[in-house]
Formats: structure tokens, sequence, C-alpha cells
């Protein structure tokens, strides 16, 4: 698999025991989207950064997304934008939801906008930034394919995942 992979990490970047690091680590290919500001997200800001990087990684990049950067794809996605081939969406957040960062700026409306290229939502049942009814709304919105792994929280280092593998199949099927 050549195609390259962009780690889009949430407010506060992916630590070093988040399934994302781990797997940019692990392997080649993986590039994550530096953020300017990763404690208060501005998402056009966020969203311009994607662009810049599928622009240049191409059209077989696959984007894995957490939380709050599911939401810059999103909103990348609802604008013309570069092309990509299939983007993970890991961990979906609620804007209107009551544990939703209040530094996070320009997040408040969710595009509902069907997505260009394929995509996978994962979610979990007791995830307190964002409800399975709320993935579920997205994922019909989005033409996403929604997938509930069942008690894991936010999805994250905290969850106890280490390197998910799950989640790494769930990515080699939108690489495949």
């Amino acid at each position: 698999m050549s195609e390259s992979v962009l780690i889009l990490a949430g407010i506060g970047n992916s630590g070093p025991l988040h399934w994302q690091s781990l797997w940019e680590q692990s392997a080649s290919g993986f590039e994550r989207i530096q953020q300017r500001d990763w404690k208060n997200p501005v998402c056009d800001e966020w969203r311009n950064n994607l662009e810049v990087a599928a622009k240049r990684t191409g059209s077989s990049a696959v984007v894995v997304a957490h939380s709050l950067a599911c939401l810059v794809v999103a909103h990348w996605a609802a604008q013309e934008h570069s092309p990509i081939k299939a983007a993970l969406l890991v961990a979906v957040p609620d804007p209107a939801g009551p544990n939703f960062p209040e530094e996070a700026m320009g997040f408040s409306t969710t595009p509902m906008k069907p997505f260009s290229f394929p995509s996978i939502i994962v979610a979990s049942t007791d995830d307190p930034y964002g409800t399975i009814e709320n993935s579920s709304k997205l994922a019909n919105a989005w033409g996403s394919r929604l997938v509930n792994i069942g008690a894991c929280g936010h999805i994250n280092a905290s969850s106890g995942l280490g390197v998910w593998p799950e989640g790494y199949e769930l990515l080699s099927q939108l690489r495949g």
C-alpha cells in the first residue's frame, strides 16, 4: 500500500500513547497534519491545513481523523477541495453537546452534505463528546458507513486501545 495516510488529530493533538501516534510511528507513509495552535482550534485554519496536505499528497491519500478533526473533514468536504481516496472518522463530537470544547471556534454548525469520497465513522456507546445517535445522523448525511465499537469512551489513549488493530483493519479496508 503506497498511499499516504494523513493523520488529523483533534484538539490538544494526539499524545504518544494515542493510536494515531502509534500508527504513525509503526508504518511508513503516515504524516501528521500540523496545526498552529492545538489548544485553540479555528475551523477555517485547520480546514486550510487539511487542503494544503491533501493537495500535496494527491488523490490516493486517506485521512484518519479523530474527534474535533472529524468536523474539520466535514467542513473541508462541504467546499471545493482536492480529491482524496477515503476518510476514517473516529469519535465524532457533537458541537451541541454539553462537553464540546468552548475554545473550538467555527464548529457550531456541522455540514450535512454528502462526501465525495468513501468514509467510515467509528463511534463508541459511551463517548462523552458524541452520542451514537448523532454519529448515525452524520453517517446518513455524509454517506459514511457507521461502525459501533461498544463502550470505548472517546476512543483515545484513555480508552486503553493501544495500537487498536480493529481500527487499523478499518483503515486497511479504506486503503484497499
